[in-house]
């Protein structure tokens, strides 16, 4: 459970302090971690010594001692070195080493609560009862982000992110798969949507530095109970969707921006082949020249005004006028009028949105 190179950091640190060298072999005589060369010739010993009724026992110029997790053994600590001290030395660092093994056992049954409330497979009843044991609140506000890359999901990339959270034991840095990262973040009551802004911010600030790395962050509504957290996951995964087809522009959204976008993410994909066969019959969107669709892209940022369209695109007002009235005859919608300008620019997001799904199926 603990890994090697934290039960490495654990007996450096108390070799700095004691002055005394240790080993830590597992039941079947593996040398974990050492501060010493020539380990393996200890393995026989502890595998000797596993068997043994006694807790602790001196062998080759060692202290031996056996290292409990919940009366099962776990590992066998040597504690070498001159002098009466080395024994408790020993007891001390055993000590400490079973108090890791308890802290990483609740860190580890936490995670799996928190993975299993976030993928709806627990029951009311067991969310509270599992909720009250493991020591955590139930009705406070919290928001879960989740952080997807362009490269499979190490350890690395999990331990940065819970450099930011993981001295607050409050929130829960996890995964349920090999590609995200999800947060599950406390926030306190005077806390707002702009501040989960800007935790987001700092989160993908960690990985904007790296070049081979392309990072995107998505986070869902605040809820205010424990058993609503498996909501904002859903929410902030459809976001994590929604973002790659309608905003791919921008690396960290949240759910409350999906706007239109979200309503066309669950449509099917019949409807939608029906409703772009009604409005476009036999011109997609996808047989508009480059320019064109830039014409109709800048139309729509600046909000349906031809002078500042033109201005923008280096044209005479009469072109984007031509261009326009050339556009209205092969589709039958005059962008200069509200109304169609609204249908054509859901009809855009709807082949957008059809396009993106089609790349899923291959």
């Amino acid at each position: 459970m603990i890994s090697n190179q934290i039960l490495q950091n654990t007996i450096d640190g108390l070799k700095g302090i004691t002055r005394t060298d240790f080993c830590i072999i597992d039941i079947e005589g593996k040398v974990l971690a050492a501060t010493f060369p020539d380990t393996e010739q200890f393995s026989a010993a502890a595998q000797a010594f596993v068997d043994s009724p006694a807790d602790s026992q001196v062998m080759n110029n060692c202290q031996f001692f056996k290292v409990f997790d919940d009366h099962q053994l776990e590992y066998i600590l040597l504690a070498c070195g001159n002098g009466e001290d080395v024994y408790m030395v020993g007891k001390i660092a055993s000590f400490q080493i079973q108090n890791l093994l308890v802290a990483y056992k609740e860190r580890f049954d936490k995670d799996n609560f928190i993975k299993n409330l976030l993928l709806d497979n627990l029951l009311l009843v067991d969310i509270y009862n599992r909720a009250k044991k493991l020591h955590i609140e139930t009705e406070v506000r919290r928001v879960v982000f989740i952080v997807e890359t362009n490269r499979e999901k190490d350890s690395n990339d999990l331990e940065r992110i819970r450099s930011l959270f993981g001295g607050k034991s409050r929130d829960f840095v996890t995964a349920v798969d090999e590609k995200n990262i999800i947060v599950v973040r406390e926030m306190t009551e005077n806390e707002t949507y702009a501040d989960l802004a800007k935790t987001a911010e700092v989160i993908i600030n960690l990985f904007r530095s790296d070049a081979d790395c392309n990072a995107h962050i998505a986070y869902g509504t605040v809820v205010n109970e424990l058993k609503e957290v498996s909501r904002s996951y859903k929410e902030a995964r459809m976001a994590l969707d929604v973002g790659k087809i309608f905003f791919e522009e921008k690396d960290i959204i949240a759910y409350s921006q999906l706007g239109i976008g979200r309503l066309i993410y669950q449509l099917p994909i019949p409807l939608c082949k029906m409703f772009i066969k009604e409005i476009f019959d036999r011109n997609p969107p996808d047989e508009f020249d480059e320019e064109m669709l830039t014409t109709i892209n800048k139309f729509f940022e600046n909000s349906l005004n031809v002078s500042e369209t033109s201005r923008q695109l280096y044209i005479h007002r009469n072109t984007l006028v031509y261009r326009l009235d050339k556009l209205q005859k092969s589709t039958g919608l005059d962008l200069r009028v509200f109304e169609d300008a609204i249908t054509f620019k859901i009809a855009l997001m709807v082949v957008k949105y059809m396009k993106y799904m089609e790349t899923l199926d291959y």
